[in-house]
């Protein structure tokens, strides 16, 4: 618990020193109008307070993620606490942060625009089949999770639970964004809190352990999978996710200042760290080996171990509380999934989303289609989830990079992270079944000979331009 408690610690630090450094090299401006002054409609673009944005946003970018991928990275050993650490306040919170903060100088704009912006046309065409592709596997998987999870609970036929979850998204998709998520998510979030406070709580008072066999330079893995570029699939959500990105805009839209970017975006980030912390520590502690681990996952997939750690720590009731706020986690990201989806789709099509009926337009056939993919083997599209979403963050991360460069800022802080993704990325679907399926060695070194060019290319090619006008930005 020593390691757990050290890890939270300079998760907090960070946030007050790296997450400052971060908004110092960005510039924030104060004294400049934020879209939910500027673009006000009723529907997506809503003045709210800062506390009620940070929680959407966290509610938002915590799904099954920050639970589901610790506990499979907890099969790694106490590795899997360092990529937290480090993935969250040197990756995932610049990228949330830029994410969001260039979505608010944009206007608003939905992430593949974002990325076009700085990467050109292909890059905005891209990124649009890409997002919506990788929006609607994660609420399909955020539909299929928590169903299991409330069937396991109440013995609910969970294909009745799947109806009534799409439904749930279904309302919450085309009515405007204060009336279902703006409601709800204070009191999930209230959830969320004890889920994660009685589970640390309950690791300490029982007085739990990291296993024997367990330190910071074996790979415990029962599978022996390799640590790279697994790991950093594995575990995105808690450290670094590219769906994040993809909710970052819904909350830009609705920020009132600048100077909140910082709380709502990286806080958010270092707030689902945290969660990761937690869910990977219960993993390498709770059970008497990694084996024993593994094969609750294989037998009932990570929600096992979530029912089983939660129940065992804080009793019945308790334990039924602490799974209904993980419940809760791939609910209110599932939710927001689709409602970027839609917002993504208007944008591309140039579709005003002011009126119902044009909501209803996308919606419909969204959800048809979301329908069908749910008849999916639930790890396929897991599997299919990972490697997309942590390709989505690589090409964020560049997009920072860019932006960061041809404004003459220090863009370091996001060109390294892009690097070693670019890194990750290539290696797993090199070597994944799913992908190419090469030996690892040649996967790992064809990777970095990938990131290498890709790093020296964008060193070449990308070049200062000089501050873009004030009312340029603010006209975009």
């Amino acid at each position: 618990m020593l390691y757990f408690l050290l890890c939270v610690g300079i998760l907090i630090l960070g946030y007050f020193t790296y997450g400052v450094f971060v908004e110092k090299i960005f510039g924030i401006q104060p004294d400049r109008k934020t879209p939910c002054w500027t673009k006000e409609d009723g529907v997506d673009y809503i003045n709210m307070p800062t506390w009620k944005v940070f929680f959407i946003q966290l509610l938002d970018i915590a799904g099954l993620g920050p639970i589901f991928g610790p506990i499979l990275g907890a099969l790694y050993g106490p590795q899997a606490l360092l990529w937290i650490v480090i993935g969250s306040i040197f990756a995932g919170g610049v990228h949330d942060y830029f994410s969001g903060m260039l979505s608010v100088r944009s206007g608003g704009k939905s992430i593949p625009e974002v990325v076009g912006d700085e990467m050109g046309q292909f890059a905005r065409q891209t990124l649009r089949v890409f997002s919506v592709i990788l929006l609607l596997l994660v609420g399909v998987v955020f539909i299929l999770g928590p169903a299991k999870l409330l069937g396991n609970m109440t013995g609910f036929n969970v294909q009745l639970l799947v109806a009534c979850i799409f439904v749930y998204y279904f309302i919450a998709t085309v009515l405007p964004i204060d009336k279902i998520i703006g409601r709800l998510y204070p009191i999930f979030g209230a959830l969320l809190m004890f889920m994660t406070i009685g589970i640390t709580f309950g690791l300490i008072y029982h007085g739990y352990e990291f296993l024997p066999n367990m330190d910071f330079t074996t790979n415990v893995h029962p599978g022996e999978l390799p640590l790279f570029p697994l790991l950093f699939i594995t575990l995105s959500c808690g450290a670094l996710s590219g769906f994040h990105s993809t909710q970052s805009p819904l909350m830009a839209r609705c920020m009132r200042n600048e100077k909140n970017g910082r709380v709502v975006f990286y806080g958010a980030m270092i707030a689902e760290g945290i969660i990761g912390l937690v869910w990977a520590t219960a993993g390498m502690s709770f059970y008497d080996s990694p084996e024993a681990l593994n094969a609750v996952i294989a037998a009932q997939s990570p929600a096992g171990v979530v029912n089983q750690v939660s129940t065992e720590l804080l009793g019945v009731f308790g334990g039924f509380l602490a799974v209904l706020g993980v419940v809760v986690l791939p609910i209110t990201s599932g939710d927001t999934a689709f409602r970027s989806t839609r917002l993504i789709l208007a944008e591309t099509l140039k579709l005003d989303q002011t009126q119902i009926r044009k909501r209803l337009l996308i919606a419909i056939p969204l959800f048809a289609v979301a329908f069908a993919i749910s008849l999916v083997d639930f790890n396929i599209i897991w599997r299919y989830f990972g490697w997309s979403n942590q390709t989505l963050s690589m090409l964020v991360l560049w997009s920072a990079a860019i932006w960061l460069a041809r404004k003459g800022k220090l863009h370091w802080i996001a060109t390294v992270p892009a690097v070693f993704m670019t890194a990750v990325d290539t290696a797993f679907i090199l070597q994944a079944k799913i992908g190419f399926n090469l030996p690892p060695d040649i996967s790992n070194i064809v990777a970095v000979i990938v990131a290498a060019i890709s790093l020296i290319a964008f060193l070449i090619m990308v070049r200062p331009t000089g501050d873009v006008s004030e009312g340029a930005e603010a006209a975009e």
